[in-house]
C-alpha cells in the first residue's frame, strides 16, 4: 500500500534453525504472511559449510516457494561458496558486499559473486557492460574505504590474472586458456606477466611486448635483459611489483637516454633542543644540457627529495605536476644486519590516468628511494612523450600496461 518493497533479513536463521526449527520456520512464514516478497536466510556467525546451506535452502524453497534469499559471513571462508549453493537449492535474493567487506572476517564478496552466477552459472545479474567495470568499481570503493583490496582477490585483483615463470608464461603464449579461466578483460581487469630471476625468453618478450616494445628477434638483447634483471634480483631488486622499473631497464638496454640524469643531492635532518626537527633536500639535475639546481622541505628526508625533484623537473615537464605518490613501502633485506641491513623501496605513483610501480634498492634508504623515485617520474615522462601530451616526443617510448589495484593514499615518510 506505501509501494514500498519489504526484504526480510532472519537473522542468526540456520544457527536458530537448528535450535528450533519450528520457530525459525515459523518467522519465515509470518513474515511472508505479512508482505516480505524475500526472506533473507542469515549465516550470520559465518560458521556453516555449503553442503547445509543447500539443504536447508531447498527445504525452504519447497515449502515457502521462491522467496529465499541469503545472507552469509566469512568466518568460515565459505561466504561465497555458501551463497552459491543457497542459489543452486533456488534462492532468489543475494546480498553481499563489494570486496567482501563485513564486520569481522567480512560477508560475501560481491566482485566474486556476480562474475560467478554470470559466467559460471548463466545467470543475468548485470548487462555485459556493468560487468566489465566490475573492476574499476572494486577499486574505486577500495580507495573510498582507504582499504586496498588483497592482490590475490578473485577476478578483480592484481594478481587474478599474473603470470610467472617461463613455462607458464610461453604455454600462454601458445594457448592462453591454459592458465586463465576467463578473459580478463570481461571484469574490466587484464592479463599481466611478472619479471624475476625465473624469466626465461618467452617471459621477457611478453613483458616487453606489454609495454609496446617490440624486441623481434634480437636474442642477443633478450638475453643481456634477462641476465640483468637475474643480477639486479641478486642484488635484492625485485621487478614483481615494479613493472615500471622494467619498463625502463627495456628501453634503456636498447640505448634510451633518460630525459635527465642526476648530478648530486644532499639531504638534511636537523633536530635541535627545543626546535621541531626540519628535514630539507637539494637535487641538482642535467635536463637538456642545463644545470638545475632547487631544494624543498619535508617532514622527512624522502619526502624533502621528492619535493625537490618535482620541483626541478616541473619547469622543463609541466606533466609531472600531476604524478602523485600513492604509496611507499620499505622492506629490510637481510634483518640480522640490522640498522646496516640492505632496503628495498616500493614506490605507487599515479596521475589521473594511470599508476605504476617503481623499485630501488641499496644499504642506503635515501639513495634506494631516491632511485625508485627518480624511476617514477622518468616513466611518466616517457609515459607524457609517448602519448604526446607535450611537443617532446619519443617515437620509441613504451606504452604503459601499468595498472594495479588501488593503494592507500599517502604512504609513510620514514626519517630513518
Amino acid at each position: 500500500e506505501q509501494g514500498r518493497r519489504v526484504v526480510f533479513d532472519a537473522e542468526h536463521f540456520f544457527d536458530g534453525r537448528q535450535s528450533d526449527p519450528d520457530y525459525a520456520l515459523g518467522c519465515l512464514e509470518a513474515a511472508i504472511q505479512a508482505g516480505a516478497e524475500a526472506v533473507a536466510l542469515c549465516d550470520t556467525r559465518g560458521g556453516m559449510l555449503p553442503d547445509h546451506i543447500q539443504r536447508v535452502v531447498g527445504e525452504v524453497v519447497a515449502r515457502f516457494g521462491p522467496v529465499a534469499g541469503i545472507h552469509c559471513h566469512d568466518d568460515s571462508g565459505c561466504a561465497v561458496a555458501n551463497t552459491l549453493a543457497a542459489v543452486h537449492a533456488g534462492a532468489t535474493h543475494v546480498q553481499g558486499c563489494v570486496n567482501g567487506y563485513g564486520e569481522r572476517t567480512g560477508n560475501a564478496n560481491l566482485c566474486t559473486l556476480i562474475p560467478d552466477l554470470q559466467l559460471k552459472m548463466g545467470m543475468a545479474v548485470v548487462a555485459d557492460e556493468q560487468l566489465r567495470r566490475l573492476t574499476l568499481i572494486a577499486r574505486d570503493v577500495a580507495e573510498i574505504a582507504n582499504v586496498a583490496p588483497p592482490h590475490s582477490a578473485p577476478f578483480i585483483g592484481t594478481s587474478a590474472f599474473t603470470h610467472k615463470g617461463g613455462q607458464h608464461v610461453d604455454a600462454m603464449a601458445k594457448a592462453i586458456y591454459t592458465y586463465q579461466h576467463i578473459d580478463p578483460e570481461l571484469v574490466g581487469n587484464h592479463r599481466q606477466t611478472v619479471v624475476s630471476e625465473l624469466s626465461g625468453r618467452a617471459t621477457v618478450l611478453t613483458k616487453a611486448a606489454d609495454f609496446g616494445v617490440d624486441l623481434g628477434d634480437d636474442q642477443a638483447l633478450v638475453r643481456r635483459v634477462a641476465e640483468e634483471v637475474k643480477q639486479l634480483e641478486h642484488r635484492g631488486y625485485s621487478f614483481e611489483g615494479a613493472e615500471a622499473s622494467f619498463a625502463l631497464l627495456v628501453h634503456r638496454a636498447r640505448g634510451h637516454q633518460p630525459p635527465f640524469a642526476l648530478i648530486d643531492y644532499i639531504t638534511l635532518v636537523e633536530q635541535r633542543e627545543g626546535r621541531a626537527m626540519t628535514c630539507e633536500a637539494t637535487v641538482k639535475l642535467q635536463i637538456d644540457g642545463a644545470a638545475v639546481h632547487t631544494a624543498a622541505e619535508g617532514n622527512g628526508p624522502i619526502n624533502a627529495l621528492d619535493a625537490a625533484l618535482r620541483k626541478a623537473l616541473t619547469t622543463a615537464f609541466p606533466e609531472i605536476g600531476a604524478t602523485q605518490l600513492f604509496d611507499y613501502k620499505v622492506r629490510v633485506l637481510d634483518g640480522q644486519d640490522g640498522t646496516a641491513a640492505g632496503v628495498r623501496v616500493l614506490i605507487e605513483s599515479g596521475d589521473h590516468h594511470r599508476r605504476w610501480s617503481t623499485v630501488g634498492c641499496s644499504t642506503n634508504l635515501i639513495e634506494a628511494s631516491w632511485i625508485a623515485l627518480a624511476d617514477a617520474f622518468e616513466f611518466a615522462i616517457v609515459e607524457c612523450r609517448r602519448q604526446g601530451e607535450w611537443p617532446r616526443a619519443d617515437p620509441e617510448v613504451p606504452s604503459a600496461a601499468v595498472a594495479h589495484d588501488t593503494p592507500r593514499q599517502g604512504g609513510p615518510h620514514p626519517t630513518r
